[in-house]
């Protein structure tokens, strides 16, 4: 039987219509994440090609490109104090086509700066922390310290008369030195450089008594003897250097650790959300991923987003403390 025109529509009431949009328009981002990804996904690395951090993000872009069964195509934004890249990843479209690798810098920032273009905590998801890393102080052998215990008495010794380099203001070497300082009231001068690689050439000639770097470059020197390590700056020894004592063995509650997270810009679905995290998570449990961490000395995580927002909130509070007491800024 054939209808007369409009009949279909009339025997549809109007309340019919408009609760099958709203069911629809509540199922397109569960469709949209069923489908995701089906192009290629960019991870911003704030660090230029090469460095420990850029092989980190490598690692979990072609770990997540399997997963994906889509390319994942690195972003390198190094410079600015990695606020270009943060700022990038932040205006970025939250569609889950965009993941950025944060690093410790992430939470110095704000504490260092009174004005960033972004917020932090409230424009980006938090997905997973990917790995932690140690710093170590070494000391050269004209410092007559072979421990932290002994560094701290020979600057209560002689206050101000001992130096140390790190890679720049602000930097995690920076910090993690300060950080020693305001749990323990020393008074230890700072100097410095343009880069870690400078830096630590000048602890190992002796122009400098000391540095708190990473373990990769400065871990040689101390095997060959021209070097002093003497802490670890994780709460518990890493596994690369076990014999190496952590600073929190000799200063309670003493933590400073490189660490790698990634992100999204906030607004990313969650079901997006819980896509890249079960995928990161297997990146991080695979052997071959977690070998070449801990060949990095770094340790994987994997913890869950709610987690790392604590974590991140947690950091930034630490070292606006540490800032604070320090007199550091590096507000123009």
């Amino acid at each position: 039987m054939n209808l007369p025109r409009g009949a279909m529509a009339r025997s549809f009431p109007l309340s019919n219509w408009l609760m099958l949009c709203i069911l629809l328009g509540a199922a397109s981002p569960m469709l949209a994440a069923d489908q995701y990804p089906h192009r290629p996904v960019r991870l911003i690395i704030p660090y230029p090609p090469g460095g420990a951090g850029d092989i980190v993000g490598r690692m979990m872009g072609n770990g997540l490109a399997a997963a994906f069964g889509q390319q994942v195509v690195v972003d390198n934004r190094g410079g600015g104090g990695q606020i270009i890249a943060t700022q990038i990843a932040a205006n970025a479209t939250p569609d889950g086509y965009t993941l950025f690798l944060a690093s410790a810098t992430h939470a110095i920032n704000p504490a260092l700066r009174d004005k960033l273009p972004y917020d932090t905590l409230r424009d980006f998801a938090p997905i997973t922390l990917v790995a932690q890393s140690p710093l170590v102080f070494v000391a050269h052998a004209s410092l007559k310290a072979t421990s932290i215990r002994e560094l701290i008495a020979a600057a209560r010794a002689q206050p101000g008369r001992i130096n140390y380099a790190s890679s720049g203001p602000g930097t995690g070497g920076h910090m993690s030195v300060e950080l020693l300082k305001s749990l323990t009231g020393i008074n230890l001068v700072h100097i410095p450089y343009k880069g870690a690689g400078p830096a630590l050439i000048d602890v190992v000639g002796g122009q400098v008594q000391m540095i708190c770097t990473s373990p990769l470059p400065a871990m040689p020197h101390v095997k060959a003897g021209r070097l002093r390590a003497l802490g670890m700056t994780s709460l518990e020894r890493s596994p690369a250097h076990p014999d190496v004592p952590t600073v929190a063995e000799t200063v309670p509650g003493y933590q400073s650790t490189l660490w790698y997270a990634l992100l999204a810009p906030a607004g990313t679905s969650q079901a997006v959300i819980r896509r890249v995290h079960g995928d990161a998570v297997k990146v991080l449990t695979d052997a071959q991923v977690r070998e070449q961490l801990l060949k990095l000395g770094a340790t994987p995580v994997g913890n869950l987003p709610q987690q790392l927002q604590a974590f991140v909130r947690d950091e930034i509070a630490r070292w606006t403390r540490v800032v604070k007491q320090a007199g550091i800024t590096l507000n123009p």
